[in-house]
C-alpha cells in the first residue's frame, strides 16, 4: 500500500459487536442535573443560599420589568392625605387669633328695654362701621325699645338712637349719643365673594357671653327666611352652620382673613326653645350696606 493511500473498508465476518457505550448526557438539562446533584451532595447550604439569591433577583427583574414607580396606596395613606388635604385648607390657630383680635375693638354689645318687666330687656349684637361710631345691627334687635345702649370695646356705654333702617333687610343703623374714645371700624368685605363651603366665624354676645368667636362653613346662599312677628320673608341670605344663639343677632359674620360679610339676623328650630340646631342666616353685607343708607357695593 503506498503511502498516503486509504485502505478500503472490509467488513470481517468475525467483527466483534462493540459492547453498548453509556449515553453520554450531554444536554444542558443533564449538565445542570450533574452540577445540581453534585452541590446537593457536596454543600446543602451552598444550594439553598445559590437558590435565595437567584429568587431575589428573579423578584427584582419582575419588579423592575412590571412595577410601577409609584407605590401602591393603602387606606393609611388616603386618610393621611385627607387630613393633610383639610389641615391646608383649614385655617390655623394662629389665623383665628388674628380673626379674632381684628374684629374685638369694632365689636358692640347692644342692651335694649323695651319697658315693663325684666322680659323686655334683650341683649344683642352690633359692629362700628365707620369713623364717627356709628353702628349695624339688626332691626329687630331693637325694634320697640324705649331705650338702646351701646358698650364699646374701649368701655365707653352711651344710649344710642336709631340713625336708619330697613325692615326688609332687617338692617338698622344706630348713632351713639357719646362718642367712644376710641374708633374702630370693622373692614366690610364683600358677600358677592362667599361661596358654599368657605370658612366663617360668627362673633357676639350670645346669651349675654360677650365677645364669644365660633367656627363654621357656609351652608347655602340665596336662603328666603321669615322672622318671628313679621309679615315678609328676608330672602337672599347666607346660611350657615356657625354656632349662634339669641344675643347672637346684629353681629359680624366675617370670612377667614377677618372682614365682615354678613349680619347675623336669625337662627331656624322647629321647637319653641330660642336655641341653636346647625342652621343660621346672615344678611349678605353688600345688601346690609345698602339698607344702612350706604352706597350699592
Amino acid at each position: 500500500m503506498r503511502p498516503g493511500t486509504i485502505p478500503p473498508y472490509r467488513p470481517s465476518e468475525h467483527r466483534r459487536e462493540p459492547e453498548t457505550p453509556e449515553t453520554p448526557q450531554t444536554s444542558r438539562s443533564s449538565t445542570w442535573n450533574r452540577y445540581y446533584g453534585s452541590v446537593r451532595r457536596r454543600s446543602p447550604l451552598l444550594m439553598w443560599t445559590a437558590l435565595g439569591a437567584m429568587s431575589l433577583l428573579l423578584v427584582l427583574l419582575v419588579w423592575r420589568t412590571y412595577g410601577s414607580d409609584e407605590r401602591q396606596l393603602t387606606a393609611a395613606d388616603v386618610d393621611e392625605a385627607v387630613a393633610e388635604a383639610i389641615d391646608a385648607e383649614l385655617p390655623d390657630q394662629a389665623e383665628l387669633n388674628e380673626v379674632y383680635r381684628s374684629i374685638v375693638p369694632s365689636l358692640v354689645v347692644v342692651q335694649i328695654d323695651k319697658g315693663g318687666d325684666e322680659e323686655g330687656i334683650g341683649v344683642g349684637s352690633g359692629v362700628v362701621v365707620n369713623d364717627d361710631g356709628e353702628v349695624i345691627t339688626a332691626l329687630h334687635v331693637v325694634d320697640g325699645a324705649t331705650e338702646i345702649q351701646v358698650s364699646f370695646a374701649d368701655g365707653t356705654r352711651t344710649t344710642a338712637a336709631i340713625a336708619d333702617a330697613d325692615p326688609f333687610r332687617d338692617i338698622a343703623v344706630l348713632s351713639p349719643h357719646t362718642r367712644p374714645s376710641l374708633i374702630v371700624p370693622a373692614t366690610i368685605g364683600a358677600s358677592s365673594s362667599v361661596r358654599v363651603g368657605d370658612e366663617v366665624f360668627a362673633v357676639g354676645n350670645p346669651l349675654g357671653l360677650v365677645g364669644s368667636l365660633s367656627a363654621g362653613v357656609v351652608s347655602g346662599l340665596g336662603r328666603e327666611f321669615k322672622l318671628a312677628g313679621r309679615d315678609q320673608s328676608l330672602r337672599g341670605l347666607i346660611q350657615f352652620d356657625t354656632a349662634v344663639n339669641p344675643g347672637s343677632s346684629g353681629g359680624p359674620l366675617l370670612d377667614r382673613r377677618g372682614q365682615v360679610v354678613g349680619i347675623v339676623t336669625g337662627l331656624v328650630n322647629p321647637t319653641d326653645q330660642e336655641v341653636f340646631i346647625g342652621i343660621g342666616f346672615a344678611i349678605p353685607i353688600d345688601e346690609a350696606v345698602v339698607g344702612a343708607g350706604g352706597p350699592a357695593q
